[in-house]
């Protein structure tokens, strides 16, 4: 099949869209607790809101896929992620928060859901691999940027004399002691303009492979009895709040403990966290190539726990760079996990691979925990629940049976066994 480039610079561009709109929670944090008066519990019910959408959409989008196609999915994703950036812009209190997250997690899951396929199809198979490293880092800078770009438009239009321009305009927009809302107003805009795009771009017909199909309902239910399904599904709910739970709370943790202003030297953390978890992934490319994957999951989270620790316990000079240590270690836990799952089932890999996509709902579940914890402990002894999840994910070096390791340049292939 003829390659498409333009649609694949379009499947670029929704990477960075996803990745802008999702990962910019967390330095919102301290300026949603202070402006609606939220506890941590309730303000941990925000990124629940986004992340449980997930587990909502994932597999029944993978269902409507076949029949609707991918540019009526992609389409209605952005009027759902709009819907949902506009409901918080006019009505900016805490229930439409809530909705409003909700229905951005809802566009972005179906979004996620339609451009792997797409990617494939678009790009050719031979490319496939090199176009899904290529997402990755545009997905990592765009995590980079969105706290940056939420901490210029916060302190323009907090500065006196600032508000000029698109300033000037949001200004007369936002309600003056929420000016982060003016975030929300940006999505909007986003989101119009890719719809308008998606709608005038013209699509390949896309033919699913078999591993890319969602299956019928009765298929997860076989797949949920076989006890490595769900270790495996346990492992990426570990993984999303893990990397959520940090995220989310660096900058809340950074003005709890050492008086740090958000909206600058939390955003910047933030930001230096997702953008060391794109360096890292690189450097985890590399490693895969010289030795087991699930010795490079050991040494990564063992790592990333260290750096965690040193976060949570040490100087504010060590947690500004313990902090984004974390994500330059956690970066290549998410492939590792579901390129052994996936590795370690016979059949059924479409289905399944919905269901480890599902386990993005531990976005919700464990930065939520780590708020209510913090409510009643404190959030550093909150933030301490999350050496539970990232203990789980070092145990999968231990356990894990994958039927073919990943290839190394031995260039041996050979059966799997632990490492232990």
């Amino acid at each position: 099949m003829k390659k498409n480039y333009y649609i694949v610079a379009l499947i670029m561009l929704t990477f960075f869209v996803i990745s802008f709109m999702t990962n910019v929670t967390g330095p919102l944090i301290p300026d949603m607790i202070k402006g609606f008066n939220l506890s941590l519990t309730l303000v941990s019910l925000l990124p629940f809101a986004f992340f449980i959408a997930y587990g909502a959409v994932s597999i029944p989008t993978g269902m409507l896929l076949e029949k609707f196609k991918e540019k009526k999915i992609m389409a209605a994703s952005f009027v759902v992620a709009l819907i949902g950036s506009m409901i918080l812009a006019l009505f900016p209190n805490y229930l439409s928060a809530v909705g409003s997250l909700f229905f951005i997690g809802c566009g972005m899951a179906m979004l996620q859901v339609v451009i792997n396929p797409l990617l494939r199809t678009a790009g050719g198979e031979e490319n496939y691999a090199f176009y899904s490293v290529l997402a990755q880092l545009i997905f990592g800078l765009a995590s980079f940027l969105s706290p940056l770009v939420y901490s210029k438009l916060v302190l323009n239009l907090t500065q006196p004399g600032q508000q000029k321009g698109v300033f000037g305009v949001l200004s007369n927009l936002v309600p003056t002691e929420l000016p982060w809302i003016s975030l929300y107003f940006l999505f909007v805009v986003i989101c119009f303009i890719m719809f308008f795009v998606i709608i005038l771009s013209k699509f390949p017909k896309v033919e699913l492979n078999n591993d890319e199909k969602a299956g019928l309902w009765e298929t997860h239910l076989k797949l949920f009895k076989q006890r490595t399904v769900i270790l495996f599904f346990i492992a990426m709910v570990c993984y999303v709040g893990t990397e959520q739970g940090v995220a989310n709370w660096i900058s809340q943790f950074l003005f709890t403990y050492h008086k740090q202003d958000p909206q600058k030297v939390g955003a910047e953390t933030v930001a230096y966290f997702w953008g060391l978890m794109t360096a890292g992934g690189i450097l985890g490319l590399l490693l895969l190539k010289l030795m087991d994957s699930r010795i490079v999951l050991a040494i990564f989270t063992g790592l990333a726990i260290v750096s965690l620790a040193a976060g949570l316990f040490g100087s504010l000079e060590t947690a500004l760079i313990a902090f984004p240590l974390v994500g330059f270690f956690a970066s290549v836990l998410y492939p590792i996990i579901f390129s052994l799952a996936l590795n370690s089932v016979t059949e059924h890999h479409g289905s399944f691979a919905g269901i480890i996509v599902t386990g993005i709902i531990g976005g919700a579940i464990l930065p939520l925990i780590v708020g209510w914890l913090g409510d009643q402990l404190g959030l550093r002894i909150g933030m301490c629940f999350l050496f539970l999840s990232l203990g789980y994910i070092f145990s999968i070096g231990f356990w894990a049976k994958p039927l073919v390791t990943n290839k190394t340049i031995s260039l041996f292939k050979k059966k799997a066994e632990p490492f232990n």
